[in-house]
């Protein structure tokens, strides 16, 4: 049977990555779907011969934007592999002639042609086994090229309704109509093989990161050819990427960046946005700016639900000492995984977060403390909330999970970091506890390091914002300070049917405060004695006349203590004089407002997991006790239903084959 076209013919034999790049555009621009055999068979076939020691990988013959050479192959080489692939496939599952929907046994029979002439064996940090050429030549696959295979084989057999599904360390398909219906078809861990053809999302590992909440990529066939050249592995060895297939990877992302298949493909994005900032080749769109775009697509498609997007943009900061930047996208990412319980299935996302808490984080201290810059992170309070927003959502990831993540590894470059903020800087954070009330007060404070998760089930019920009428910012500073008395003390009912004695009840009249006699109405626009604020508060100055004004509606005239005047002269040290606040404006803990509104200007970090909330007095001391704190950090979680609602169980017995996150 013909399936190559006259107009992908012409490009063979294939010597150049421009030629390469026409292919993929010629199936993507074509009225047929894209076939998704072909383009991994071509991709396949020039990452292994790039990355093959044996010839001459990473050399570059010509290296003109459009000569970048490549192993010449011919069209006969692509067409023998494809017609092997589809004699495996038709040869033990019968073509869908009448176009019918595919069908849990037929997804798991697919499944089990290409699991049987795999070779028996695992391929645990192996690379360059994720495409149809290493299947073809070699019996071996990863455990995305597996569900990619799968893919591949029912596009073969005209079962177009079966497609990929991915999360972002794991594969599998969705089918049926409108892909309704999803079905393993591949292992993560050896020994997992007999979940092929059970359905995602069930039973014990329902809650962990490896399958994203049920938000994963459920691709199109332009996102499976995404899929394909997202998982091209240029690596050499550990350290070094074939210059060839790196390109080659790159020009194709930048192909299906433009036509528009990226956009729903977060983890594709961010690796667009690494492979720029390695060899930048377009000048109109930084990689920044790709990173950001990655963050955005997770939160609008995926509810947040995905971690890889803000450790890309983290990894970026770090490497351009960005620091103050990195912790925050750290914190980001956290907060996403606080939405999982751990499973030994998410070692992967495991070991990035490990490495990031006792790695770059310990350097970064280590380089800032080192010197006396000006700007150093460790002066910056708001960097101090982002460690404990970045530490909180790992520790609300162990709660409700069967086994723990924080062991003494974790705690003591915890408390290492923690020690190089000085007491001075820790208090300026105000840390507050997850309670309903205290939520609510925090939202309303502004500079909040809370968490990015507007789906989080315990964020889910809106704060109403307060109602504000045109003028609302335009009260009398005296009436403003009234209101903010009303929450701590009561009103004198005398007070307010009359206008008679103290505002307050059991409030005494200070005698060397005075009197001011005022009528609860808007203000006229600000005079020359008045200064707007940025805010759009106005600063009015201390002098004020007192002005008898008749109450009309409530009837007679009222008084309010006002702040007394400040001493015009100050004392012989150089100091200002100070002045007694009157009770009204002085909170029972003895801190007056002024004092509560500096507070509110601070950066708030508010805390959910148990294990940081008991924590919270000693990362506040003065002096810290580093061995009270690693104790209380990595004692077992006592919290197993906490925030899930329940507790899972986890299948221990399997250990994970690693996978590039490339792939």
């Amino acid at each position: 049977m013909e399936v190559f076209r006259d107009v992908d013919k012409a490009l063979f034999p294939i010597k150049t990555i421009n030629s390469v790049v026409k292919l993929f555009k010629n199936q993507l621009d074509g009225t047929a779907e894209p076939d998704l055999a072909l383009l991994s068979i071509v991709t396949g076939l020039l990452e292994n011969q790039l990355t093959s020691r044996t010839n001459g990988a990473g050399q570059i013959a010509d290296n003109t934007p459009d000569s970048n050479n490549l192993p010449r192959f011919e069209l006969e080489t692509v067409q023998k592999l494809y017609e092997k692939f589809r004699l495996i496939v038709t040869g033990s599952v019968e073509p869908n002639k009448t176009k019918v929907y595919s069908s849990r046994e037929l997804v798991k029979r697919v499944s089990d042609v290409i699991w049987n002439s795999l070779t028996r064996s695992y391929y645990k940090d192996r690379a360059h086994l994720q495409s149809l050429y290493s299947y073809l030549t070699g019996c071996k696959l990863d455990c995305f090229g597996v569900a990619f295979a799968v893919v591949a084989a029912c596009q073969v057999l005209g079962y177009d309704d079966v497609h990929l599904a991915l999360s972002e360390d794991h594969a599998w398909v969705v089918f049926g109509p409108n892909g309704s219906e999803t079905a393993e078809v591949t292992w993560h861990g050896k020994g997992n093989e007999d979940k092929r053809g059970q359905e995602i999302g069930k039973g014990v590992s329902a809650r962990s990161w490896l399958y994203v909440n049920n938000k994963p990529v459920v691709c199109t066939r332009e996102m499976e050819v995404a899929a394909l050249v997202s998982a091209i592995n240029p690596s050499l060895n550990a350290n070094v990427d074939a210059i060839e297939v790196a390109e080659l990877q790159q020009e194709l992302l930048w192909l299906l960046y433009d036509l528009g298949h990226l956009k729903k493909y977060p983890m594709a994005i961010g690796n667009l946005g690494d492979l720029e900032e390695i060899s930048p080749i377009r000048s109109d769109i930084s990689c920044s700016k790709l990173f950001e775009e990655a963050i955005e697509a997770a939160r609008r498609f995926y509810s947040n639900q995905h971690v890889y997007p803000y450790t890309y943009q983290g990894g970026y900061y770090y490497r351009h000492k960005m620091y103050k930047e990195a912790f925050e996208s750290w914190a980001n990412a956290s907060d996403v995984i606080r939405l999982y319980n751990y499973s030994r299935d998410d070692e992967e996302i495991y070991k990035e977060f490990l490495e990031i808490a006792n790695e770059l984080i310990p350097y970064i201290m280590k380089m800032e403390s080192s010197g006396f810059e000006a700007n150093t992170i460790l002066k910056k309070a708001e960097c101090f909330a982002n460690l404990l927003r970045f530490y909180d959502g790992i520790c609300q990831w162990e709660e409700g999970s069967a086994t723990p993540v924080l062991h003494i590894g974790w705690a003591k470059p915890l408390v290492n970091t923690i020690s190089k903020f000085d007491a001075d800087v820790r208090a300026q954070v105000n840390i507050v506890c997850d309670t309903q009330e205290e939520k609510l007060h925090g939202k309303k404070n502004g500079s909040i390091f809370n968490n990015n998760n507007n789906n989080y089930e315990k964020e889910s019920a809106p704060v109403k914002p307060p109602i504000k009428g045109p003028t609302s910012q335009n009260f009398h500073p005296t009436i403003e300070a009234l209101t903010a008395a009303c929450s701590e003390k009561l009103l004198n009912p005398e007070y307010l049917l009359q206008g008679d004695g103290s505002p307050f009840v059991g409030a005494s009249k200070d005698p060397t405060s005075t009197d001011i006699k005022i009528k609860i109405e808007m203000p006229e626009e600000p005079t020359d004695n008045a200064v707007r604020s940025e805010d759009g508060m106005e600063n009015v100055e201390q002098e004020q006349e007192n002005v008898p004004v008749k109450q009309e509606e409530i009837g007679g005239e009222y008084t309010i203590p006002t702040i007394p005047k400040k001493e015009d002269e100050e004392k012989e040290n150089g100091k200002p004089g100070t002045s007694k606040s009157p009770d009204f404006l002085t909170k029972e803990d003895g801190h007056t407002y002024e004092e509560e509104m500096q507070k509110k200007t601070r950066p708030t970090v508010i805390l959910h997991s148990q294990k940081m909330k008991e924590l919270k007095d000693l990362l506040l001391a003065e002096k810290l006790n580093t061995h009270a704190i690693s104790l209380h950090l990595t004692a077992q979680s006592q919290v197993q239903v906490g925030k899930k609602g329940r507790s899972d169980s986890t299948d221990t017995s399997s250990v994970r084959p690693k996978r590039t996150r490339r792939e």
